[in-house]
C-alpha cells in the first residue's frame, strides 16, 4: 500500500497509509492531512488513488504545488516524488511490486469536444501531466491489440453525442482517462471484479444511467449510459 510521509526540515511529523480513495491536504482541519501553516490553503491539495496509482491535484492554491521542484496542477505519482506545500515535505512512497502504472500503461484516452461552443470556452486548456497523457495518447499503447475480457468479450465506450457521434474506443489497458481537461475529467478502470469509473476533475461529478455519481468509484455493466462533460457514451461489451 502507498504512503505519503509528512516532514518538516528534515524531521518527520506524520506518515499515512494511502487508505482511501481520495485524502485532502490543507490548513482547516476536516483535511486528511492537516498542515497549520499560513502559507497552506485551506484547501490546498488531494490525492486520489485508485487501484496501485496515485494522482495529486492542486486544488488552485495560492502558493501553489511542487513535485520534485516543479509545480504542478495534475500529476501521477511515481515512488520516492517529493511533493512540496510551503516549507513542508510530503514523500510519496509505494511499493514498485505492486505494478504501479507508468504514463505509458495508460489506455488510448479519448478527448470528448463539448457539445457547444460556450462549452468548448468554458477553460483553457492546460499544460500538466494529466493534460499531456488525454491529448498525446502513446503511440504503443494505441498499436496494442486489445486483450480478450472474460468470456472472450471486450470492453468498449461509444459516443452517442457531440462532435465525436460513433467513435469507439476498446478499453486496452487497466486505466482510461475520459473527458475535457480543466472542465470534467473521469477514469475508468478494470478490476479483477469488473470495470468501475471514477471522478477525477471538475465540479460536476460523472451522470450514470441518469444518475449523478459522487467521488467512490462505481461498477458498471453492459450498456450503462454515461455522461462526462456534456457528451453521452454507453459502455458495452462485445
Amino acid at each position: 500500500m502507498a504512503k505519503v510521509i509528512l516532514s518538516l526540515e528534515g524531521s518527520v511529523i506524520r506518515e499515512m497509509n494511502l487508505e482511501k480513495e481520495r485524502v485532502t491536504i490543507g490548513r482547516k482541519p476536516q483535511n486528511d492531512i492537516q498542515i497549520e501553516n499560513l502559507a497552506v490553503s485551506s484547501e490546498h491539495a488531494r490525492i486520489i488513488t485508485i487501484l496501485n496509482d496515485s494522482f495529486l491535484e492542486d486544488l488552485g492554491s495560492t502558493n501553489g504545488t511542487l513535485v520534485n521542484g516543479n509545480p504542478i496542477k495534475k500529476h501521477i505519482l511515481q515512488n520516492n516524488d517529493v511533493i512540496e506545500i510551503g516549507k513542508y515535505i510530503l514523500k510519496y512512497v509505494s511499493d514498485p511490486s505492486a505494478g504501479q502504472t507508468s504514463a505509458e500503461d495508460f489506455e488510448r484516452t479519448m478527448v470528448l469536444r463539448m457539445p457547444n461552443a460556450a462549452q468548448r470556452t468554458a477553460a483553457p486548456e492546460r499544460t500538466d501531466t494529466m493534460t499531456r497523457m488525454v491529448a498525446e495518447p502513446p503511440a504503443r499503447a494505441a498499436a496494442a491489440p486489445p486483450p480478450a475480457a472474460a468470456g472472450g468479450q471486450q470492453a468498449h465506450i461509444q459516443i452517442l453525442s457531440g462532435p465525436g457521434v460513433g467513435r469507439e474506443l476498446a478499453l486496452i489497458k487497466n486505466l482510461t482517462t475520459l473527458g475535457k481537461p480543466g472542465v470534467q475529467v473521469a477514469v475508468i478502470t478494470k478490476r479483477p471484479q469488473g470495470y468501475f469509473i471514477t471522478h477525477v476533475e471538475g465540479v460536476n461529478y460523472p451522470i450514470l444511467n441518469g444518475a449523478t455519481l459522487d467521488a467512490q468509484a462505481h461498477a458498471l455493466k453492459n450498456h450503462d449510459l454515461v455522461e462526462i462533460a456534456g457528451v453521452k457514451m454507453e459502455f458495452f461489451f462485445k
